[in-house]
Order: structure tokens, then C-alpha cells, then sequence
């Protein structure tokens, strides 16, 4: 039987910040995805690291006519796709301990943009700690986006894989077998659909046997694991499985999954392990959406809002450990 989270047991997670606090201190989270139509799922995962406590956070964009800055949110430090992946491969995520400004084989070549902020010495400030790589949301599955996806997986860094990264790893046992074949930790959100199309079964199969599902995904893809839902699964590295029971019928809506996987890698960015993140973004993530609908109103409850909601919620609770 799964544990239940608890608030106790997540706020148990967060230490207070030091008096001397710096950005370098709370990590870095890097966003890929946003292609054509889709701009605002990765964007929507970037202002959530932010919102949760992200040091700093770039977005790369696919979409041919990307925005070179988010009006609404204009702390986020946007690029194209290829150049954020660049940025967090050079800032502490490459294999090669010997960084240099010359791309490996087979990698898209620097931008101007991207060598001046390395050589401005961007990459030794963020690899000091939580360089963390979300990539999925609004990814499409185009080919470009397939090349950004493998080579995300070559990264030494923890990564949170999302929406069409799920789709395309489940129709790629090569991706797969990466998977297993990295160190550092992975966590995986899939939805109800998704999961079917990483277990190779429907989504009715899924939803027979939850518990079960949330197992299978964990020893297939080799990493912690959500499965989002009414009454989301947490299936963590330790093979224990953990069931959330906050979040309501409101959440039903497009950009709660990409919040939610903004909200996991800022909270690894921060020092967290993995499994600590994913317990205490789902967690938040549906008590956030509990006190909008319990505030405000749960017909029309958007993504925006819940984030919104959630870092009033994480402010809340953070003191509660405190000396």
C-alpha cells in the first residue's frame, strides 16, 4: 500500500535560507521545449522554477518565431532551443570535466550569445550547484526536437522529462536504454496517456491498476516517477510508492503539467534530491489548486493561478521548521 504524503512530511524538506543568500546559492533550472503553438507550456514551466525559488532560469525555445523576451515574467533569460541546451551542457553539464568553448562532435556549434555569457563566467558561478534541465513541455516531436531530447540525455544533470519527451522516449528503445545508462537522477511525469504509451498498453490498463503502473514505469525508464491524476502516484528510487491527495476537478486544465515539472526541478535546483522534489511539488501543486478553489473558484482555474497560489502556500509552510 502506498504511504500518503503529508504536509509535515514535505515541509520537512525546506531549511531556511541564510542571511547571506545569493542567486548562485538556489541553482539554476534550464527549460527546453515551446515549439510552434506551443510557446507557453515551457514558458509556463520557467515562471514556475521561478515562483518556487530558482536562483535563475532560462527557457529554449523551438518555435521559428520564438519571443526574445516573456512580458509577463521578464526575469526569465530566453534562447533558442539548441542554445539553452549549449548553456547548460557548458555550465556543469557536459561529460567532459575540460569545458571549452568549442562544441563536441556532432553538437550545434556556440552562439555568439552563449559564448560571451560562458566567457563572462556564467558557467563557473552555475555549476557550483542544482544545474537542472526540464525538457518536454511543448517539445512536439519533430525531429529537431528528437536530437534535443537525446542530446539532453548525454548531460550529466538531473533531469525532469515531461509531456512529448515522454512520447518520444516511448517510441525509442534507444532512449530508453540511455536512461538506464545515466548517473545522475531522472523524474518522469507522465499522465494517464502517456504512461499507456510508455507501458505499451491503454490508458484504461493504466487506470485498472494504478499502483501497479506506477511500478512498472519505474523499473521501464529507470528513474522516480509521478502519475498524475486524481489521487496522483508518486513512485520513488527507493521503491516505495506514495499517494497525494491534494488538488481537485479544477486542475483540469492545460499548463498544470508544466507547472508542476517547473515546480520539481527548482526544488532540485535548491538542493533537494529528486525524490524530496517530486513529494513536495505534488504535494504543492494540488494544495495550491485546493486554496484557489477554496478562495476564488474552481470552474476556470488556470495554471497561471496555481502557481501563483502555490508560492503563497510554499511561504507558508517554509517557517515551519524553522529554529
Amino acid at each position: 500500500m502506498p504511504s500518503i504524503i503529508t504536509r509535515k512530511q514535505v515541509a520537512a524538506f525546506l531549511k531556511p535560507r541564510p542571511k547571506d543568500s545569493h542567486k548562485g546559492l538556489f541553482g539554476t533550472v534550464t527549460v527546453i521545449g515551446g515549439a510552434n503553438g506551443m510557446v507557453g507550456a515551457a514558458l509556463l514551466a520557467g515562471r514556475a522554477a521561478l515562483k518556487m525559488g530558482a536562483g535563475c532560469v532560462h527557457v529554449g525555445l523551438l518555435a521559428d518565431h520564438a519571443p526574445l523576451v516573456d512580458m509577463e515574467q521578464l526575469e526569465l533569460m530566453l534562447h533558442s532551443a539548441g542554445d539553452a541546451l549549449n548553456l547548460a551542457r557548458h555550465s556543469g553539464g557536459g561529460r567532459n570535466p575540460a569545458i571549452t568553448n568549442t562544441p563536441q562532435s556532432g553538437q550545434a556549434p556556440l552562439s555568439r550569445e552563449i559564448s560571451n555569457l560562458l566567457d563572462s563566467g556564467l558557467r563557473r558561478n552555475d555549476a557550483a550547484l542544482g544545474n537542472v534541465l526540464v525538457i518536454g513541455c511543448g517539445l512536439g516531436q519533430s525531429q529537431p526536437a528528437q536530437k534535443l531530447l537525446y542530446d539532453a540525455l548525454l548531460l550529466d544533470i538531473p533531469l525532469v522529462l515531461d509531456a512529448d519527451a515522454l512520447n518520444i522516449i516511448a517510441q525509442r528503445p534507444d532512449l530508453r536504454a540511455m536512461l538506464h545508462g545515466r548517473k545522475a537522477p531522472a523524474v518522469f511525469t507522465p499522465h494517464p496517456g502517456e504512461a499507456a504509451h510508455l507501458l505499451g498498453c491503454k490508458t484504461e490498463d493504466i487506470q485498472r491498476d494504478r499502483e501497479a503502473a506506477a511500478r512498472q514505469l519505474t523499473k521501464r525508464l529507470g528513474g522516480s516517477v509521478v502519475l498524475k491524476g486524481a489521487g496522483s502516484l508518486c513512485a520513488t528510487s527507493d521503491g516505495k510508492l506514495h499517494l497525494n491527495q491534494t488538488g481537485n476537478p479544477g486542475m483540469s486544465s492545460a499548463g498544470m503539467g508544466d507547472v508542476l515539472a517547473g515546480m520539481i526541478a527548482a526544488f532540485i535546483a535548491q538542493g533537494l534530491n529528486a525524490d524530496q522534489a517530486l513529494l513536495l511539488a505534488v504535494h504543492l501543486h494540488g494544495a495550491a489548486g485546493d486554496e484557489l478553489a477554496k478562495q476564488q473558484a474552481t470552474l476556470g482555474m488556470s495554471a497561471t493561478e496555481v502557481m501563483e497560489w502555490a508560492r503563497w502556500l510554499l511561504n507558508r509552510i517554509a517557517p515551519e521548521l524553522r529554529p
